[in-house]
Formats: structure tokens, sequence, C-alpha cells
């Protein structure tokens, strides 16, 4: 797996170690659990990051397989960050997919990710398919089936999966197939439990809707009237922002003056040239903008908690914040098509296709899994916070 450069993480001010991604949670993890009952645990995705699923002990998790996706894709050049990365081209996502897949694979035959020794399958494991999320970001990729070049994204109707996305769930729905086919060679399928979701979806699926904004010319205005109007503060007001098709910023001056500087200068944002798509841009592409304590209570934490942000800003239907024309969707934000996903869970007995219409959760996956391995939800410590329920 690739690893993480410990310089290049934040520092505690109280210890002066590095950070690591896992201990940024307050709470344990399935896989901590599982650990805790002596059960094998297993992960593939796409970042090196994702070491947060080992919870705040780091122990969850027993192998890990997350080659990073943003690595370069040339096998001449591995380590050259100027050449493509593997979501440059959802072929060449496909081909990273399967790595991920063969490592599932390893793991159903008992197998630790690179096929080697023998410790056995995991009562955990799984992976993160990128297939899909690249064929809905990318104007136009190489597709197989047809051969060629293919539109990603839906179609005009905003509904209809175009070559480029079919073809990605096409590889999807094989690289499941096959995974199903491994679990009856072993003779686990009837024993094991699927569960097909997804982190996210992207939005806007209507091509017609999609309005890019340079987040980095609005926030770079921002920072200028910051410090126009207060010279003794040297520093730009905003320290990082991610912007997808949402805004979050953290600034460097936390007070409710400088918070509430940041809010109205967002709504009243309506420079046009940041548009890359010569669109009109109204209050920085947002329809809602939160500050300070009003953020804090969005997302429901305590603003006292010093990771909180600053600033949350949801984007208006069809805002991509981005300073070229690379992608035609994103994630992060908060339409429909963000957070609406599909749940699937399968195993051998249960009621075949039923579909429950009542509104549920991807939160609920967590202790849906744990109940089916016979342990209690409620050793999850958010699970006894939220009073989440399994999905059955």
């Amino acid at each position: 797996m690739d690893v993480i450069d410990p310089s290049q993480l934040p520092v505690n001010p109280s210890t002066c170690k590095p950070i690591y991604p896992n201990q940024y949670l307050h709470v344990n993890t399935i896989f901590e659990v599982a650990h805790r009952h002596h059960l094998l645990t297993a992960w593939s995705d796409k970042h090196p990051a994702q070491l947060v699923l080992s919870g705040p002990s780091g122990e969850g998790v027993d192998d890990y397989f997350t080659p990073e996706i943003n690595s370069s894709a040339n096998p001449a050049a591995p380590t050259d960050s100027s050449q493509p990365d593997w979501t440059t081209d959802n072929l060449l996502t496909q081909q990273y997919d399967g790595y991920k897949v063969q490592a599932v694979i390893n793991w159903i035959n008992g197998h630790r990710h690179d096929g080697s020794g023998n410790p056995g399958t995991p009562a955990i494991f799984g992976m993160n398919f990128q297939t899909v999320s690249t064929a809905q970001k990318l104007p136009t990729s190489r597709t197989e089936v047809p051969p060629g070049t293919g539109t990603g994204g839906y179609l005009a109707d905003g509904a209809t999966p175009g070559p480029v996305l079919k073809n990605a769930l096409d590889f999807v729905d094989q690289s499941l197939g096959s995974m199903v086919s491994a679990l009856k060679g072993r003779g686990l399928y009837d024993s094991t439990a699927i569960i097909v979701s997804a982190k996210h979806g992207q939005s806007p699926m209507n091509p017609a809707a999609l309005n890019r904004i340079n987040d980095g010319q609005i926030i770079k205005a921002l920072n200028t009237a910051w410090n126009t109007s207060h010279p003794k503060d040297k520093q730009p007001l905003v320290a990082l922002g991610v912007d997808d098709d949402g805004m979050i910023l953290w600034l460097n001056d936390r007070s409710d003056a400088a918070t509430d500087y940041a809010g109205k200068f967002l709504r009243g944002y309506n420079d046009p040239t940041a548009s890359v798509d010569g669109k009109p841009v109204a209050s920085a592409g947002l329809y809602q903008v939160y500050e300070g304590d009003a953020a804090a209570r969005l997302i429901g934490v305590d603003r006292s908690d010093p990771r909180v942000p600053d600033v949350i800003g949801i984007a208006q239907y069809g805002v991509v914040y981005t300073s070229h024309k690379a992608k035609i969707a994103e994630h992060g934000g908060d339409h429909l098509e963000d957070r609406n996903v599909p749940i699937l869970v399968a195993w051998h007995g249960a009621a075949g296709g039923t579909a429950v219409t009542a509104p549920v959760e991807t939160t609920q996956i967590a202790p849906t899994i744990l109940e089916l391995l016979g342990l209690d939800p409620d050793e999850l410590r958010a699970v006894q916070i939220e009073g989440t329920q399994p999905l059955f």
C-alpha cells in the first residue's frame, strides 16, 4: 500500500507530533469492534488517508490496500506527478479499480491483499470503486463498449447514463460478479452478506445546469478585501478551503467579526468573470451561507471543536467550483443528487426483492454489519450517541 508521509501531516501543538487521519475520530469504527472480538478485517480504498477506518486506536484494519488514485498512471514514470493520474481517463480508472478487485478476491481466497500468506478470509472486508465517479465527472473519455471516445455523465434528460457512465456501471457489475463467483468457489457465498452503496452522488446530473466557478478567484478577492480593510492583519483570512459543489472554509481569524465578514462578502460576490462557463455568478454561486455558530449547528457540533469549519456555503444547483473545464460534476454538496444513494443488502436466506421506501441513512450500514456478525451494534460509540438503528 502507499504510505503516509508524516512530514506532510498537521502537527498537534500540545505534543509536537503529527496527527494521523485515524486520530481525528472521536468514536470507534466497526473494524475496531470486530478487531476487539479477534476477527480479521481488511479494506481497500483510494487514498492512504483511509487509515481513518482503523479508528482512534489505529488497529481496526488488519490488511490495508490503498493505492493512491492521484498517483501517476504511467508505469514508466510511476512517481512523476506531471503524468496523468488514474482519474483522467475512465479506462485507467477501471484498470486501477481492477487492482482492488483482485485484492478482494485474494481476501476471499484467504490470502493477504497481494495474494501472499494464508491468514484466512476476513470477517469484514471490501473496497471502494472509483470508476462510476470518474465516469460522472469526466466531460469525455475512452470507452470500450462501444470502442472509442464518448461523453461522460448523463444525457440531456439528466437521468440516463451516457456511454462512458454506462460502460463504467457495466464494469462494476462484472467486478461484483467476479467476487460472487470467488465466494461460491470457496463455499462462502451462503454465509456472506454483500452490501453495495455509495459514499456520495455527483451533481449536476443535468448537463445544462452546469456552472463552473473559479473558487480560487473568489477566495483571493476575499483575502484582498479583508487585508485591505484590516491592514494590521498580515495573514490571508482564509487558511484552508475545500470547495467542490459546496464551499467549506477555515479562517486564520476565527472571531465573530471575521466569520461575519466572510459570510457577508460571499453573499455579495457577483463577479461574472469567475464563471469558467461565462454564466452569471450570484452570491459566489451559493444559495445559503452559514458562518460561526450557525456553521457549527448545521453539522451538529460545538463551535469549541477546533476542527469545525468557520464558513459553510451551500452551492446553487449546477455550481461546481473549479478553474478549468476538466470536470462536469462534483460531490460534497447538499443537493439530492449528492446525497441520495442506493443501499443494497443481500445475503443467503434473505427475502428477495424487498424495497424499503422509508428514508434510511448510510450511517445505518455500520450497525447492520455488526448485527449480521452477531455483534452488538451498541459497541459503536456513535450508535450510543445517535441511536442509529440497523437497516432491518
